[in-house]
């Protein structure tokens, strides 16, 4: 038993390596000066970050990523909540098939979904754009944000709300200025989760966009040109700096809310 103890550090790492190391490449060669992939490195330049200034497609296909993860990071959240706090807070009969609907997208084929999501779309007779990628991803993004919300919710002392009700506060106002403040890093930790998610999003947008494209379909437009991989390095390596640095400020409110909750938990003396 030691000795498979002693051999688990090693299997970590080579896990961690063969998980990242491929990922890690993207910024190095991002930085080549040469349009290869391949080592030894010609040379350390700044050129592709420069180019990705002055083209004008790439950045409007930000923007449009841009308004696409706000919009969805706001719905999915707003939804999330309701479903969080109704899961949490009441008994209902069909509780259980419910949640697990609202969950049913993160276990499904998302390119399944795509296709489902396009077929209804085109039934409607709706063009396709940015509010039907939108729409699409707010779908695939309210399990994410309601499993980040429902650990908010979970534990809420509610005390706090029958007091607050007891004292002639209104059920809106009593959400306002009681509950939120206590799930706020939950939703914002839900706020960033759903962002980061929809601006790495690929095959939803791939199917649900019109000609006003994002940033994943741009790159995937970019992908057949030789000429053009730099470029696409360097733009994918400041979209993995922009994923990590979300996804960690997420953890950090996550965190914040579940140690709130765990101070809730602590019999008072």
């Amino acid at each position: 038993m030691s000795g498979r103890l002693r051999l688990l550090p090693v299997f970590v790492a080579a896990y961690l390596l063969f998980l990242y190391a491929p990922i890690l490449l993207i910024p190095i060669f991002s930085f080549n000066n040469a349009a290869s992939t391949t080592f030894p490195l010609a040379g350390f330049t700044w050129k592709w970050y420069v180019t990705l200034a002055g083209n004008t497609v790439m950045l409007d296909a930000a923007r449009n990523s841009l308004i696409v993860g706000v919009s969805v990071s706001i719905l999915a959240t707003l939804f999330g909540i309701c479903a969080a706090r109704a899961i949490t807070r009441y008994d209902f009969r069909g509780k259980r098939l419910t949640s697990g609907l609202i969950m049913a997208p993160l276990f499904l084929p998302e390119i399944i979904v795509a296709i489902s999501l396009l077929m209804i779309v085109l039934a409607m007779g709706a063009e396709l754009s940015l509010l039907t990628v939108i729409l699409g991803q707010t779908v695939f993004c309210i399990p994410y944000s309601m499993a980040v919300l429902v650990s908010g919710f979970e534990g809420f002392d509610r005390s706090l709300e029958e007091a607050s009700q007891d004292l002639g506060e209104t059920a809106f106002g009593t959400f306002r200025r009681v509950t939120l403040p206590v799930v706020a890093p939950a939703i914002l930790s839900s706020l960033l989760v759903a962002f980061t998610i929809s601006l790495d999003e690929f095959i939803l947008a791939f199917f649900l966009t019109g000609t006003q494209q994002t940033l994943p379909v741009y790159i995937w437009g970019q992908l057949r040109f030789a000429a053009k991989l730099p470029s696409v390095l360097a733009l994918g390596s400041l979209m993995l700096l922009a994923s990590v640095f979300l996804l960690t400020l997420a953890e950090i409110f996550r965190r914040r809310a579940e140690s709130r909750k765990i101070l809730q938990e602590v019999p008072h003396g």
